[in-house]
């Protein structure tokens, strides 16, 4: 007889614990519908803030520049437009002080080149960041304003601008991901904080 009451118990528990082991299986399969659903709608506003930023760079890019297309912009005059953007950004930051200490030190520019045809279609459908994190991560190093608008080119990227250099620092140095190591040349924030470990 103790046998069957044990028997009895043991099978109400094992009713339960499976009742509950459905509940829990059943709101699983919803919660994961729902982060599906979350994870599409966060890559739409991935997308709608990647068009809205490339249409800002561009838009951006026509506005900064007043020379011809063909003109090419010497280091002074990216770190002219930089100190413009940041001045109206945060006019007291940090950040406006090294861009204008960095100005003032001497190095050599890479020439942007005019023979460029493209070599793929990598970049065709990027906005400027993107690319170039895949650049910088690439080159394993620093690159220039110049070097990197050359490399996109080869990527198929589209230009709008009268000063696509321009277009190219500005958005650069107000993306947390990039950091300016020397006039008119940045590098990953990531790369920097791992070779600080």
């Amino acid at each position: 007889m103790p046998e069957e009451n044990l028997l009895t118990t043991l099978e109400g528990s094992l009713r339960q614990t499976r009742a509950t082991r459905s509940r829990l299986s059943s709101r699983l399969a919803d919660l994961e519908a729902e982060a599906e659903r979350l994870r599409t709608e966060l890559a739409e506003m991935d997308g709608l803030a990647s068009q809205t930023e490339a249409a800002m760079f561009r838009i951006l890019s026509s506005m900064l520049g007043t020379g011809a297309a063909t003109t090419t912009p010497s280091d002074a005059e990216i770190e002219a437009a930089l100190r413009r953007d940041a001045a109206k950004a945060q006019p007291t930051s940090v950040r406006v002080e090294s861009v204008v200490a960095a100005a003032h030190s001497r190095h050599e520019m890479p020439p942007v080149r005019t023979d460029i045809e493209p070599k793929d279609v990598r970049f065709l459908d990027r906005t400027i960041p993107q690319a170039t994190a895949l650049l910088l991560r690439e080159a394993g190093s620093p690159l220039h304003v110049n070097e990197i608008y050359n490399r996109l080119l080869e990527g198929s990227f589209q230009f709008t601008g009268q000063h696509p250099t321009i277009s190219i620092a500005v958005s650069l140095n107000r993306n947390r991901r990039f950091r300016k190591v020397a006039p008119g040349t940045f590098d990953l924030t990531i790369r920097d904080a791992a070779q600080a470990s």
